[in-house]
């Protein structure tokens, strides 16, 4: 993964436009992988899914409350990718209540799937999902990975440490002091 180039890709999304008017002013615009990784230095998080109990408790409210660490840093953005839709996506940004983070809609998994990280979790009744993973991208390129242990279909467990936020920002805080 390290020094492998993101995937081109377009992501379908949901923005906020008054114009449309009515009690849901939406409209969809595609954002491609250079416009959210181009020109920036990154964090991307991935999980397997909007609303579920660990990454909704920890996970993504933990990148969340450490945004300023991260921009400490040198980092220019907070992603969280997941095969979710934009409309799920949405829906949980606002209950999370996210100022720092943005959230990457990847509903049809090709993002996921080029980056070799999309597995089947039937067993969790969820269908083809992301595996846990993290990862520092400068300007379209992978500089560190943080891949959780056990990467398999129907995986029994849920790994989640490797990827987490502050296991992340020790690692760019020691690059840093080593530099």
């Amino acid at each position: 993964m390290l020094g492998r180039k993101v995937p081109s890709v377009t992501f379908r999304t949901r923005v906020r436009d008054e114009a449309v008017g009515g009690s849901n002013p939406f409209r969809w615009q595609d954002v491609s992988s250079d416009d959210y990784f181009a020109g920036k230095r990154v964090v991307l998080f991935s999980l397997p899914g909007a609303f579920t109990p660990t990454c909704s408790t920890y996970q993504l409210p933990d990148f969340e409350k450490l945004a300023a660490e991260f921009r400490a840093e040198g980092i220019d953005e907070i992603y969280c990718i997941s095969v979710n839709d934009a409309f799920v996506m949405n829906a949980w940004g606002k209950s999370q209540s996210l100022e720092n983070v943005k959230l990457i809609p990847d509903g049809s998994g090709e993002f996921t799937r080029k980056m070799g990280m999309l597995v089947a979790k039937d067993n969790l009744g969820f269908g083809m999902r992301s595996w846990r993973y993290g990862a520092v991208i400068n300007n379209g390129v992978v500089e560190q990975w943080f891949e959780e242990e056990g990467y398999s279909d129907n995986c029994d467990s849920d790994p989640y440490g490797v990827s987490s936020p502050q296991n992340i920002l020790d690692a760019l805080k020691s690059q840093k002091i080593a530099a």
